[in-house]
């Protein structure tokens, strides 16, 4: 039987618009394509991770609302557990408006909502229920004295903690050293490390500089150039399989659910690495966050 999987995080519903291009500042592009869906970094690595038959517990904060209630059915409906979903009679459910592209790039506007109320002692009762072989995903759409709690508490009890550090922000030094792995985007990666990345070479230089920091395994994700990945003694690029783009929204968090199943499986990195990347390919080629999220069985 696999590990568990703690994913703890933000849930939001998805007002996508797709258009041929999108609109510079100011400017009103007509012809759109509208779509609502449900996402939230946290949520759509937890029904990543689910629908690649991982054992997930979902830790999150959402409003009295119909998107609260909706989010929470699906969550059900994925076989996600989501006893530690708490629903907050003070602030309505986190909302995102995504605009995405005919070469499916997007730009994204987040209204937190409920998310930025995830308070640290509402965390406790998962972690404590966690066992020493559970996997901690987390994010940074939920307040950062939160994250800083939930990764240094999982740490403690020695859970294995994988940091996807988006949307991308600067982070406290102490952070670092509790971490088993960091997933950083090349945005991400020059914030964190001061690096501009570009290229595999650049990306070991921001990956040794976390390592540095504390981090024990680094995966710098770039795009369709695939993921590169250091382990400290050594690092490699790990290929994404070719495929044409309709929409980029939460591909990072395809990636990051599919490592989290991989590993918690025990296979080895860089094996985990490539099961994301591929993961991750079939992702970008469907509308929608957590709709587009595959099955086991389209990547056997």
């Amino acid at each position: 039987m696999p590990n568990q999987i703690l994913v703890i995080g933000s849930s939001n519903t998805d007002m996508v618009v797709k258009s041929d291009r999108l609109p510079a500042p100011g400017e009103t592009v007509l012809g759109g394509t509208f779509l609502m869906n449900p996402g939230g970094k946290g949520a759509n690595q937890a029904v990543a991770a689910a629908r690649l038959n991982g054992q997930v517990t979902f830790v999150a904060k959402v409003g009295d609302d119909i998107f609260g209630q909706q989010a929470i059915t699906g969550f059900r409906q994925e076989g996600i557990n989501t006893t530690y979903v708490l629903t907050d009679a003070d602030h309505p459910s986190g909302v995102a408006l995504i605009n995405v592209d005919a070469q499916g790039e997007n730009c994204i506007t987040v209204a937190p909502g409920a998310n930025a109320h995830l308070q640290p002692i509402e965390t406790e009762a998962a972690l404590q229920a966690a066992t020493s072989d559970t996997f901690a995903l987390v994010q940074l759409e939920i307040p950062l004295p939160t994250v800083e709690y939930v990764v240094k508490q999982a740490a403690t009890q020695g859970l294995r903690v994988i940091l996807n550090p988006a949307p991308a922000q600067s982070l406290p030094d102490t952070l670092f050293p509790h971490l088993f792995l960091i997933t950083p985007n090349e945005t991400e990666a020059k914030i964190l490390t001061g690096i501009h990345v570009t290229d595999v070479a650049t990306a070991e230089q921001a990956a040794k500089k976390l390592h540095d920091m504390g981090v024990t395994n680094v995966v710098i994700t770039l795009g369709s150039k695939g993921a590169y990945l250091h382990t400290g003694s050594q690092g490699q690029l790990i290929s994404v399989p070719r495929v044409t783009a309709v929409d980029s929204t939460a591909a990072g968090d395809c990636f990051n659910g599919a490592l989290a199943v991989a590993l918690a499986e025990d296979q080895p990195l860089p094996e985990a690495v490539a099961f994301a990347c591929k993961a991750a390919s079939i992702s970008v080629t469907r509308m929608g966050a957590q709709a587009s999220m595959p099955k086991r069985s389209e990547l056997s």
